[in-house]
């Protein structure tokens, strides 16, 4: 959960660079860190991360650090002749429960999901069990629940405030408004209870058709991506039972 790519985007045309590639507002800046997503033209998603003003005018960005390449390439691509420097700070994350501490800030996607700080040394200290916050309140994971196949609404980021409707074009934004206004979801991220335990990404069976997949566990419960349609009975992954009770999920704004 700590090892991440803390960037810094620095120059005079950063913030309006920004702007037109990620899901959230750059401007929410001015009252703090932010939680956004840079998507494929296609709405697809490629990188979701963590957003912090500078007092420069420069951003912290906070990646997994297995998509940091990934993303330093693909912001490179982008800026063509724009002012930006991309640097990695060599920064690392710290995360707790509770009150932020004067160097940190409160998670953006959930008020339950703790804070953040960045600091020279490693963090030694954790021991929250971030997986069974994450299932209790429906929070993806880079890599997990978080993939190259997934649309961000069906992953829930508008009601983590990863998503602004309102700020204008960015990549991949047609085709996440068109999820948004024109069709109903009929795919995504939801709470499960299970009894037994699966490997991530075990199939979901409702009977013998496909339901979904089967994805964090904690505490009895799972995030799992599920065919709405599907997934209103009993179901199966491999020897575990599921159960979804047609609320906690993606469909929830």
């Amino acid at each position: 959960m700590t090892n991440r790519r803390i960037l810094r985007l620095s120059g005079k045309d950063t913030r309006e660079f920004l702007q037109g590639l990620i899901t959230n507002d750059i401007r929410k800046l001015e009252k703090g860190p932010i939680y956004a997503a840079l998507l494929t033209p296609q709405g697809k998603y490629l990188a979701d991360f963590f957003v912090t003003g500078q007092e420069d005018g420069a951003v912290l960005l906070d990646v997994a650090e297995s998509l940091g390449d990934m993303l330093v390439q693909r912001l490179t691509m982008y800026k063509l002749r724009a002012s930006v420097t991309i640097e990695d700070t060599g920064l690392h994350l710290h995360r707790g429960i509770g009150t932020p501490p004067p160097d940190g800030y409160a998670d953006p996607r959930h008020p339950q999901m703790g804070w953040r700080a960045y600091r020279a040394e490693p963090q030694t200290d954790d021991e929250t069990d971030w997986d069974s916050l994450r299932v209790a309140h429906l929070v993806p994971e880079t890599g997990v629940e978080l993939t190259p196949d997934t649309f961000v609404l069906e992953a829930g980021l508008d009601r983590l405030n990863g998503v602004d409707f309102r700020k204008g074009c960015y990549v991949g934004q047609e085709v996440t408004a068109r999820m948004r206004h024109k069709t109903t979801l009929r795919k995504g991220l939801a709470q499960v209870d299970v009894a037994g335990s699966a490997d991530v990404g075990t199939e979901l069976l409702s009977g013998d058709k496909p339901a979904g997949t089967l994805l964090t566990q904690a505490d009895g419960k799972a995030i799992a991506y599920l065919r709405f349609d599907r997934a209103t009975g009993p179901m199966t992954a491999d020897t575990a039972q599921v159960t979804w009770n047609g609320s906690g999920s993606a469909m929830t704004k």
